[in-house]
């Protein structure tokens, strides 16, 4: 389980690092920068995937997605003693992102290209990895350091304490986590990629009247809902049968008491059928309201065989009506048992349920000269956490 979040730099996250348990939720007014943590866990993500570099392209490139602001807000400043103003640079262009656990935590540093004059690429606008750290335990400590990667080498430590070079060639662009594969010298990095690949996002589930999920769709053993949930029928149907029914069945009558599915087969595809107290026949995934389709969406993610490592929900309040929201806190709760869950979210009927459980961490961010801040947080209500030096 993750322990702490910290970025620095990222668009109005000048320097956030949060807490986390295995029940966190997000909450704030518009603008307040939910899109943009949530996007760094993203990144993170993508890190792990070998697109952190296209991802932040996407984005604009680092000119776009840095912190916009001062390098540092002066107290005065904050009292309206004085305006905001610019200065010369101290510290070095970075963007950081990193999160620890009790077993090991990563960080990864990017800064801006580094090419000399003579010799241009026309991918000069692309950010450089410059850091990325592997260490042992929640806080970092030199001593605790396993793997160390400064530019293009890469070290680890072995059982003696003493570094050895992996690779002293890896390009700037690329992540040791998607190209140093030595399970021998460098298990940890494979333990942390692995770590973070498990994770899964859900953020968007169509349901519209083109979506792929109100059609029939091909049936294989869907252990695992995908991002878009074009698999439902299936991902119910492999719960219905090595997953756990009667979860299954609860959460359904919960939220439509008198409620059940079927799910039909026409060839190798599948289709939900949605039987409900006083109709004659069944209704199917076309005839499904938004919010009913939705709420079975979330049934299927949260209740599977499979749980990952940390699932992040962006906004599933979405199309529901406001009634079906306590039975949906109590599905995530739930889940939060086997999982870390991540919950964005505006609604606070939504948040007040999830909030009864003891477990839960509550995040509400708030802005102020255009920095995104945890409401509350003080100095000593932060984490412990240092960032590698560059």
């Amino acid at each position: 389980m993750l322990t702490t979040l910290a970025i620095a730099n990222y668009r109005s996250l000048r320097s956030v690092i949060v807490p986390l348990t295995e029940l966190n939720i997000v909450s704030g007014e518009n603008g307040t920068g939910k899109s943009n943590l949530y996007r760094t866990l993203r990144l993170l993500s993508d890190t792990a995937q070998g697109n952190v570099i296209s991802s932040l392209a996407r984005e604009g490139g680092l000119s776009s997605t840095l912190w916009a602001g001062p390098e540092t807000i002066a107290a005065s400043v904050r009292r309206g003693e004085h305006p905001v103003q610019g200065g010369p640079r101290r510290e070095p262009v970075s963007l950081r992102l990193g999160f620890a656990s009790p077993d090991y935590s990563y960080t990864i540093d990017l800064g801006v290209h580094s090419k000399p004059k003579d010799n241009p690429s026309m991918f000069a606008l692309d950010p450089e990895i410059k850091r990325e750290c592997i260490w042992a335990g929640a806080v970092f400590r030199p001593a605790a350091l396993l793997v160390d990667r400064r530019g293009a080498v890469v070290r680890t430590r072995d059982a003696r304490g003493e570094w050895r070079i992996v690779t002293s060639n890896l390009a700037t662009f690329d992540s040791m986590l998607t190209q140093v594969l030595d399970a021998e010298r460098a298990p940890e990095v494979l333990t942390v990629r692995e770590q973070i690949r498990s994770w899964r996002f859900y953020d968007h589930l169509r349901t519209d009247a083109d979506s792929p999920i109100r059609q029939p769709q091909l049936g294989t053993r869907t252990p695992v809902l995908s991002h878009n949930g074009h698999d439902l029928a299936a991902a119910l149907q492999t719960i219905r049968e090595i997953g756990d029914i009667t979860q299954l069945n609860q959460a359904i009558e919960d939220a439509f008491p008198g409620a059940s599915i079927d799910i039909a087969q026409v060839g190798n595809a599948f289709t939900v059928e949605f039987h409900q107290h006083g109709l004659l026949r069944p209704l199917s995934a076309a005839e499904l309201s938004d919010g009913t389709l939705r709420y079975l969406l979330w049934i299927a993610a949260l209740l599977t065989s499979r749980p990952p490592q940390l699932m992040v929900l962006n906004e599933p309040e979405t199309s529901l009506h406001p009634d079906l929201l306590p039975a949906l806190a109590r599905l995530i709760i739930a889940a939060s048992r086997s999982t870390q869950v991540w919950v964005v979210s505006h609604s606070s009927r939504l948040l007040s349920a999830l909030q009864e459980d003891p477990r839960c961490n509550a995040l509400q961010l708030s802005k102020d000269f255009g920095e995104t801040q945890v409401k509350d947080q003080g100095l000593l209500d932060r984490p412990s956490w240092h960032w590698p030096e560059r």
